[in-house]
């Protein structure tokens, strides 16, 4: 460790140094020559100073006296961007020394507009340019339009619903989509409000989805519209495809009294595609495979095609083996009659 006196040593040691070096010729010559080229650019600053730019500056937007009861829909910009063109010295003195206010619109003067405010760009500009000295130029004002939409309290209900894409891991399918909450308030002015039937949750895409998946959206924004809450809770959840297969009876339909169908096999398979959580929901009752008297008429073959009358919401790519059958219409004897189902 270094004692007081080691560091006041060193201390004086590298004093000595300096004060001989900067002593020197050389050191004198040095200093000189940086002198006259800290002369030289400033020279160089002023005149180029004294030369036309153009700067953007950013400036602040205000509205004041909106009252409660109004529902800003659509908010004025919080700023502008100004385009101005001066010599550089005045440029200067903005970047470093001015502060622009902000320009303050009053809600009073514009609210006999209706629900959709543009305040005039004359306005505008001439706040501005109260803010600007004589020799400054106003090139451009961005945005060009400025303004704001509102609503004195119309309000209505309206569903959410979903603006996107999911695509399921494969043998998985979608079971259910749950939003929180499912419909949301919107505010607006009664033009709009009357327009706007189902508020949209912003886009997205899920590609491979096995589990359950939650997603928080934003809803899509609508120009003059606010949406209450600006936001809902997506749930998505899945279910894996299972196979089953269940024989169902050929029905006879619209036969005559005395008259029946048979058919060889009496019963079809049918196997379609359901839901693990929905395999025991889907029994032989949810489906009907029928073959109507009139279409026996006009067939000329032994074998009738079979088509799925009814079958399950839950059952999907529905099949059946076979798809045709061979078949006899029979006669029954009297006291058999009525047994045949008719329509």
């Amino acid at each position: 460790m270094f004692d007081k006196k080691d560091i006041r040593r060193y201390y004086l040691i590298a004093y000595r140094r300096i004060r001989n070096f900067l002593l020197s010729d050389k050191s004198r010559e040095f200093l000189v020559f940086l002198f006259f080229v800290f002369v030289s650019f400033c020279f160089w600053l002023l005149q180029t100073m004294n030369d036309k730019y153009q700067a953007v500056f950013k400036i602040p937007l205000r509205l004041k006296d909106v009252p409660k009861e109004v529902v800003m829909t659509s908010e004025i910009p919080d700023e502008i961007k100004v385009k101005v063109e001066d010599r550089g010295t005045v440029l200067l003195n903005y970047m470093l020394g001015r502060t622009f206010f902000p320009l303050v619109f009053s809600f009073n003067d514009y609210k006999e507009d209706g629900g959709h405010v543009y305040v005039p760009m004359a306005d505008v500009v001439k706040k501005i340019t109260s803010q600007l000295n004589n020799t400054t130029r106003l090139v451009a004002v961005r945005p060009d339009t400025v303004g704001f939409i509102y609503s004195w309290g119309e309000a209505k209900k309206i569903p959410v619903a979903v603006n996107g894409k999911i695509l399921p891991e494969r043998q998985y399918y979608v079971s259910e989509m749950r939003l929180s909450p499912d419909s949301v308030t919107v505010y607006a002015p009664k033009d709009l409000l009357e327009a706007l039937p189902v508020a949209y949750t912003s886009s997205f895409s899920l590609e491979s989805v096995s589990d359950t998946v939650k997603r928080h959206l934003p809803l899509q924004q609508v120009r003059g519209v606010k949406f209450v809450p600006p936001a809902v809770d997506l749930t998505v959840c899945t279910d894996m495809y299972s196979e089953k297969t269940l024989e169902i009876p050929v029905v006879g339909l619209n036969f005559p009294p005395g008259k029946v169908l048979r058919t060889f096999p009496s019963k079809v398979q049918v196997t379609f595609q359901v839901g693990l959580k929905n395999f025991r929901k889907v029994t032989a009752d949810d489906f009907f495979i029928c073959v109507s008297y009139e279409e026996l008429l006009k067939n000329n073959s032994d074998k009738i095609e079979l088509t799925v009358k009814k079958s399950s919401e839950l059952a999907t790519h529905v099949r059946m083996t076979p798809t045709s059958v061979d078949y006899l219409i029979e006669q029954l004897p009297e006291d058999e009659k009525g047994d045949s189902i008719d329509d």
